[in-house]
């Protein structure tokens, strides 16, 4: 008979306590992490799947963040073009409250002021950035979109600004004073002509209702029209003279006959024989010419400097040699040692939008690109900043319709072109883009529910179920502990009957 001692009993109990303390902490780990396992070897045969899932999990969180850094960038970008559009609409309705011509200390009028503050903001707007990336760079997003206010308008040292090119401009384009035509002929002849360079006023056609008069051109080298009046016009009777200016805007100086002496504006005496009717109609000729050299063309001149010294590269009067921009008969690309370009950001020749391309979904890119030189940016900056950069002189007679055909051209040009790019177009680029992040957004969100369900599926616990197998496990654990310490109390004295004496 054998007798099995309490001892081997506590043995037994206290390996059944151990194995429930190992199966508490893992229940306990188990609800404090959601997890079935803390390594992927405690998941058996399904450790590979749950690995996978993982894996893309994490794919589109990487995603998710950067779609929602492409929809900040996006959202700024377009509060920025409001405000430039904004800009633009602010200086017609500047130029649009104007009354009177009245020039400050500096010789500009309230709108250029005005003007000037709005160049400020829009280089300001333009070298906007994002953490530390420059949003209007292209791809080159750790440099500064535009040069400086002060750059663009005064120069940097050895490199020209705006406000130079401007005055070698004009120069080119006057030359001796009457923008490079020069008004001629003998006996009855008149002729108007060009010198064949690309400043000044550029001869497009002649239209005449004189009787007795044939006029023809412009034709030959350089280009010239001739009048030639076989007998004396009657009264009222007009002839037109076509011009190009330097920006491309067209004038038209009609004379007509009269009989008046000495004629009034725009008009030509009829005299007593046909050759000295011409003479009279030079004079007219040459003196219409010089008031739109000294009124139009001033204004014309600063616009197309303005467009050459935003151009891509900018363009400068190339005087000659000994220089003299007055004789000067062709333009030059500027280089950065004799000109600031204004632009400082990326100019490669990749399109503007493709220059920043971002991965927001398995499928799905966005390119949300920008450049400050892009077409509708550029007309907006050159425009305000001719504007800022021209003055005038207080006893200069022509400066109030100089200035008034500068502001209209102004005025004009910051108004949607058809067929060029406006701010609207690129806002409507940028949106599309702002479409596609939120569409990826979306799908990236209804993917990571999905895999998540997948993986918890898994790896993961029932939390309430997993407290419950607790609560039992800490019930029995004490239960068996209780009836361990007993049995340790024991001894076989307990079993033998007692002694008697």
């Amino acid at each position: 008979m054998s007798i099995t001692g309490p001892g081997s009993i506590t043995a037994a109990n206290l390996a059944a306590q151990n194995n429930m303390f190992n199966q508490l902490n893992t229940l306990s780990a188990q609800l404090g992490t959601g997890k079935v396992a803390q390594t992927y070897s405690g998941l058996g045969s399904q450790a590979g799947v749950a690995l996978t899932l993982s894996e893309q999990l994490s794919a589109m969180d990487g995603y998710s963040t950067t779609a929602s850094t492409v929809g900040t960038t996006l959202s700024i970008a377009q509060s920025v073009l409001t405000q430039l559009g904004n800009v633009g609409s602010g200086v017609q309705q500047v130029l649009s409250g104007e009354t009177n011509f009245t020039l400050d200390a500096n010789g500009q009028t309230p709108a250029q002021a005005a003007a000037a503050n709005y160049l400020d903001e829009i280089v300001s707007l333009l070298n906007t950035q994002v953490g530390s990336n420059y949003l209007f760079s292209g791809s080159a997003v750790g440099q500064p979109s535009v040069a400086s206010t002060s750059e663009i308008l005064n120069g940097n040292g050895a490199q020209a600004g705006l406000t130079q090119v401007i005055a070698q401009r004009l120069q080119a384009d006057e030359g001796a004073g009457n923008g490079r035509l020069t008004v001629g002929g003998t006996g009855t002849q008149v002729t108007l002509s060009g010198d064949g360079s690309p400043f000044g006023f550029q001869l497009a056609g002649v239209n005449s209702t004189l009787g007795g008069a044939t006029a023809s051109g412009p034709t030959g080298s350089p280009p010239t029209i001739s009048v030639n009046l076989a007998s004396n016009p009657s009264a009222g009777q007009s002839i037109s003279f076509a011009l190009t200016l330097p920006d491309g805007s067209s004038q038209t100086v009609t004379l007509q006959a009269t009989t008046a002496s000495p004629p009034g504006a725009n008009q030509f005496t009829i005299g007593t024989s046909a050759a000295q009717t011409a003479g009279y109609l030079q004079t007219a000729l040459s003196d219409a010419i010089s008031n739109l050299a000294q009124t139009a063309l001033p204004a014309a001149s600063a616009i197309a400097a303005a467009d050459d010294f935003f151009a891509d590269p900018p363009q400068r009067v190339d005087p000659g040699s000994p220089p003299n921009y007055a004789t000067a008969t062709s333009l030059t690309n500027g280089t950065p040692a004799d000109t600031v370009f204004w632009y400082t950001g990326e100019n490669g020749s990749t399109p503007a939008l493709q220059t920043a391309v971002a991965q927001v979904g398995p499928s799905m890119s966005v390119a949300y690109g920008m450049r400050a030189n892009e077409p509708a940016i550029t007309t907006l900056i050159a425009n305000v900043a001719v504007l800022a950069a021209t003055t005038y002189s207080a006893s200069d007679p022509n400066a109030a319709a100089s200035y008034q055909a500068l502001s209209h051209s102004v005025a004009a040009n910051l108004s949607p072109q058809s067929g060029t790019q406006s701010i609207d177009d690129i806002e409507a680029d940028l949106a599309n883009a702002q479409t596609t992040v939120k569409e990826a957004t979306t799908l990236n969100t209804q993917t990571q529910n999905t895999l998540q369900n997948m993986l918890q599926g898994i790896d993961g616990v029932n939390l309430n179920q997993i407290g419950e197998e607790i609560l039992t496990l800490q019930n029995n654990l004490s239960a068996s502990m209780s009836v361990t310490a007993r049995l340790a109390q024991m001894s076989l004295v307990n079993y033998l009957a007692p002694v008697s004496g």
